[in-house]
């Protein structure tokens, strides 16, 4: 069958390509830019690219087209070519569930943090187990170096994301995935762009969990309220929760507990080991409980699971050190909602003592510039010692209202945002840690960055 992928450059997209090429599919793609590090896998793989869209976009002798969500609506050209054509397409998420998931044994991760890390721990435990999972990762784990892969595997890891399909389908992406055993790391509001509320994005997350098998297990974050009232809503399966901290007496049956330091394992009250491994923060090990859980019902005793965690490498733009000179250390991450850059930054904060962080963020995710979560910036940021606040365009809200105070700085271009970086670095006589955050490409400023760092 000859495919081919509008959006192709995309990180969904993109993985979804690599799978179909791997089933044996003849794979075409267009999208509006192409650019690394997608459009590298893709080249390696033979797969032909067109940019930018245009009515010529899809080729004649295609069977099937598959439609990716960011700038692909009514108006687009290529879809205006291809509605005319009367050529079968779908989403791309709904290609997933019938081409790609059909027969396999799904672990899916869900919630508003983690997705993507807890995916790569899972699908890194089940690697070093024997067990040569196929996955689709919403970014590149550094253990494996692409975000997709199909093996003959039954097993199948997936990020499953709430995010509504395409223009044609408003349903979440995760609903065509039909998971056997689904991970429940949080719940937040998120996504103002399409989503009214959290109640909206609660009642997508239920029907996911109506979808699950009785045989199936839910694995659900006993330290996050709104996936507790969740999970009490209405659940017809198996459970098996997780939590930081040692609940109340009597409260579950049944879970993984970690220590508040987040070392020691237990189950059920009987210990499993100690997690020792690179990652920082108590996001992370509640990230790690999760995958723990979740190979435990494909058949990984979890001690096993504790020794692979200690080789898991981490994922790139997840706190990935990206540059190191004798003055400062520069990480990259994703972080783009104000409890993520809280955990981040307090896990940090737990691993360099007193040694100062410069948050550099860019508000830049849909609902960070509509300004929901204005009023929690500032304490988001309370760990680090300064906050440097690169403004994007169209912000629906007064950042410098917003994060007033001592030790924050509002800059509107990337020059004097980083100008000032500088100054403040050349007065710290400690080594500095630069935590860059953003959900957009900082490709540019980092490297801005780590000039800048040189020349310190």
């Amino acid at each position: 069958m000859h495919v081919h992928i509008l959006g192709i450059c995309g990180t969904l997209m993109g993985s979804i390509a690599l799978l179909a090429r791997a089933q044996g599919h003849i794979v075409t793609g267009s999208d509006d830019q192409v650019y690394p590090p997608m459009s590298t896998q893709l080249a390696e793989e033979g797969i032909e690219l067109q940019s930018p869209y245009c009515r010529d976009s899809i080729p004649r002798d295609v069977d099937l087209v598959v439609l990716g969500n960011a700038g692909l609506g009514r108006g687009n050209p290529a879809v205006e070519a291809l509605l005319a054509s009367r050529i079968d397409f779908c989403s791309g998420a709904e290609f997933l569930g019938r081409h790609i998931l059909k027969d396999k044994w799904v672990v899916a991760i869900a919630g508003t943090h983690g997705k993507t890390t807890t995916a790569s721990l899972i699908a890194w435990i089940l690697e070093c187990a024997g067990l040569n999972p196929s996955y689709l990762i919403g970014g590149i784990p550094n253990n494996f170096k692409r975000s997709a892969r199909l093996t003959n595997s039954p097993f199948f890891v997936i990020e499953a994301d709430e995010y509504d399909t395409s223009y044609f389908d408003r349903q979440s992406k995760f609903l065509h995935y039909h998971p056997q055993t689904l991970v429940i790391n949080n719940l937040e509001f998120d996504h103002a762009d399409i989503f009214e509320d959290l109640k909206a994005i609660e009642n997508q997350f239920h029907q996911l969990i109506r979808q699950i098998p009785e045989d199936g297990l839910i694995v659900h974050n006993l330290d996050d309220r709104n996936v507790e009232a969740l999970v009490q809503r209405g659940c017809w399966s198996q459970t098996l929760s997780f939590a930081i901290n040692q609940p109340p007496p009597g409260e579950i049956d049944t879970g993984f507990i970690s220590d508040p330091k987040g070392s020691r394992i237990t189950l059920n009250g009987s210990p499993v080991g100690t997690l020792d491994w690179k990652l920082t923060g108590a996001h992370n090990v509640s990230n790690a409980l999760a995958a723990i859980a979740a190979a435990r019902h494909v058949g990984v005793l979890p001690a096993d699971s504790l020794t692979h965690l200690n080789g898991f490498l981490g994922v790139k733009r997840r706190m990935e050190q990206v540059g190191l000179t004798p003055g400062a250390t520069l990480y990259d991450d994703f972080a783009h909602h104000p409890t993520a850059i809280k955990t981040t930054l307090e896990g940090l904060r737990t691993k360099v003592g007193d040694e100062p962080i410069y948050a550099l963020l860019e508000p830049r995710s849909h609902t960070m510039r509509l300004g929901h979560h204005h009023e929690q910036l500032g304490q988001a940021c309370a760990t680090a010692d300064r906050v440097f606040w690169l403004k994007p365009e169209n912000l629906a809200f007064d950042l410098d209202l917003a994060v007033s105070g001592q030790g924050h700085f509002t800059f509107e271009s990337e020059e004097d945002f980083i100008k000032s970086i500088a100054q403040h670095l050349a007065g710290e006589s400690q080594h500095v840690h630069l935590v860059m955050m953003s959900n957009g490409a900082f490709d540019a400023l980092k490297t801005a960055l780590l000039q800048m760092m040189r020349d310190a």
